[in-house]
């Protein structure tokens, strides 16, 4: 008996029950002569005999135990119990996500910002109490208003527009060298630490006063030209020297109140300012990479007036200048070194980096050699800190020959100003209430601790990122945790941990400067305009002043840990912009719980290194 099936790859199937167990009979019935049948059998799958070997009843059974899928034919449990998990699987994932979008979320509260978050705040509202010009709405410095409208202009030897920048200090000239360097470092603690300005939220705020800043500068000189022979040096004049002729240091008035005349100090040879003036357009530059018009502009500007300050040799402050009074440089070399390495920082040209590396330059900078004042960075002394920086490009990218030997160099001299730091040698003498002594005992001492905070933290964070636990002073190794113990013990001196249980930082905690030396804070907002020498009763009054420069950092106490609050002793009560930025440089550094530099945004212009081998050793001859 014979049954006729269906064969699912098309043609009819013939089946012998006598038979079944053969091969043949298991073949297709292709409607083939037996002998042409039985040459060309072959065997079936599982699947497909299963279907040949059941009978009727037995076949229809067999369908239901399997699902044709098409391409694939799957047992119908196994294919139930799919679909059922894969439902059930997404039925609970929408439940789960329906409780998390509609239970109550319950944040952990943030931890309170720290001391140093909360001094930065303060320390960067002294800026826009500073601002000269037409100023922002948002300034927020309710005693504030325009100011400076006619700076250059108003002088017919220069009749150009200075119109913007910042003044110094408590009075109202713009002094450029100390303002220059004042931006260099703003950006350098921004490139290091962009991370921590934007989780302070204060990453714009500061960004904006770099911007303010180098504006002017770009204002200075003639910033679309390749070549120039004249840097504007300072608006306004402090010199007195016994005479009545109103200015800016024998006059007590609200800036906004100024009539009398602001001339224009123009150099012609300025090599240390123009190079510092470089350094800070530079260091923006990079700052402001982003905004790539700008960014261009600023690196244009700086290779301009580089160029000046390499062509027309000379110190901006001769003997007898007013700058020389105020703000004497004392040489320009370190500032070529600093300048340079910013330059190259910025432009990535290599002839930038052989200058700044030569021993030549660096012998005339004071390298080689210490003094008593050797590690003390500020204004006027660039070479600290552009040693850590070369340190810095040591560290990370290793250029090799033929900067190496003086790269090695400077990253030694480093290591040996770190060591000056510490306690236990004698470099500096240290006050009874702690703070070191890197002026020696005179005057305005706080400028200088903080940049050597900001030095020691900074190099702290270089020495972390490079995996690398300390540094030796002599035979003994030291931790990085000391040098940060270092910069916060002076930093917390200065915010209270003092003797006098003060803060030298105006509106930070309970005690603070009430009689601070500044003009715009002395005066009040009353609308009398009060003349040249009728501001004079506000400069001698007792009374504490009726505005507060908040974040403003006082000269300091005495080598004795005294500190009298005195409008008219500016040694103890003017802050200044310099020192104000090292401040905001030494805060960010050590504030949040996260220590930590970005390595990499300081070197976004500078192109794969690929270091040139030494020449080869001479011939040997016998």
């Amino acid at each position: 008996m014979s049954m006729y099936g269906r064969d699912p790859w098309g043609g009819p199937l013939e089946i012998s029950n006598a038979d079944s167990a053969t091969d043949d009979d298991r073949s297709r019935n292709l409607d083939l002569d037996r002998a042409a049948l039985s040459t060309s059998s072959r065997p079936l799958d599982e699947t497909q005999q299963s279907w040949l070997l059941a009978g009727p009843g037995e076949q229809g059974k067999t369908k239901k135990k399997y699902v044709d899928l098409g391409c694939l034919i799957v047992s119908r449990k196994i294919f139930i119990w799919t679909v059922g998990t894969i439902v059930a699987t997404a039925a609970l994932a929408g439940f789960v996500t329906l409780i998390v979008k509609t239970v109550p979320r319950h944040h952990h509260p943030q931890p309170p910002p720290d001391n140093y978050t909360l001094a930065l705040h303060k320390a960067l509202m002294f800026f826009n109490a500073q601002r000269s010009g037409r100023l922002p709405k948002h300034n927020n410095v309710s005693w504030r208003g325009n100011s400076g409208m006619k700076d250059g202009i108003s002088d017919p030897s220069y009749g150009r527009s200075l119109v913007g920048g910042f003044y110094d200090a408590g009075d109202a000239i713009k002094f450029n060298f100390p303002a220059s360097f004042a931006m260099t470092m703003l950006s350098w603690s921004v490139i290091e630490y962009s991370a921590k300005y934007e989780a302070a939220g204060e990453l714009n705020h500061v960004k904006e006063i770099i911007k303010w800043g180098t504006d002017y500068l770009l204002k200075t000189f003639n910033n679309s030209a390749d070549t120039i022979d004249r840097v504007a040096a300072q608006v306004g004049i402090g010199d007195t020297s016994g005479a009545t002729t109103p200015n800016d240091h024998y006059c007590w008035m609200r800036p906004e109140d100024i009539d009398y005349p602001r001339p224009v100090y123009v150099c012609h040879s300025c090599s240390d300012l123009a190079a510092e003036m470089a350094a800070a357009l530079a260091a923006a530059s990079i700052v402001f990479k982003d905004n790539k018009a700008y960014s261009q502009k600023l690196v244009h500007g700086a290779a301009t007036v580089w160029k000046f300050a390499r062509d027309q040799r000379g110190r901006y402050s001769p003997r007898g200048s007013d700058p020389s009074l105020f703000y004497n440089s004392t040489s320009y070399w370190d500032e070529f070194v600093w300048g340079g390495s910013w330059m190259y920082l910025a432009t990535g040209n290599s002839s930038y980096l052989y200058l700044s590396t030569h021993p030549t330059l660096a012998k005339h900078a004071g390298a080689f050699w210490g003094g008593p004042d050797y590690g003390v960075f500020s204004w006027d002394s660039k070479l600290p800190g552009a040693q850590v920086l070369l340190a810095r490009l040591r560290l990370f990218l290793s250029p090799g020959y033929p900067y190496e030997e003086m790269l090695r160099t400077f990253h030694n001299q480093t290591s040996i100003i770190m060591c000056s730091y510490l306690p236990i040698f004698t470099s500096f003498n240290r006050t009874k209430g702690g703070f070191i002594e890197l002026n020696h005992g005179r005057p305005q001492p706080l400028q200088y601790i903080v940049n050597a905070a900001f030095l020691a933290a900074v190099y702290s964070d270089y020495l972390d990122a490079a995996d690398t636990p300390g540094w030796y002073c002599g035979p003994d190794f030291y931790s990085t945790k000391v040098l940060r113990d270092f910069a916060r013990t002076q930093i917390d001196y200065m915010l209270g941990k003092n003797p006098r249980k003060m803060s030298y930082v105006v509106g930070f905690g309970n005690r603070y400067a009430k009689h601070v030396h500044h003009r715009g804070a002395s005066i009040p907002k009353n609308g009398v305009r009060y003349s040249c020498k009728g501001g004079w009763k506000w400069r001698d009054t007792k009374r504490p002043n009726p505005h507060t420069i908040f974040g403003a950092m006082v000269a300091g106490p005495d080598r004795h840990d005294g500190f009298r609050d005195v409008r008219t002793n500016y040694n103890y009560t003017e802050p200044t912009l310099a020192g104000n930025a090292g401040l905001v440089a030494a805060l960010i550094a050590l504030s949040g719980e996260k220590n930590g530099v970005d390595k990499n945004t300081i070197f976004s212009a500078v192109p794969p290194m690929f270091p040139t081998p030494p020449p080869p050793p001479a011939s040997w001859k016998p």
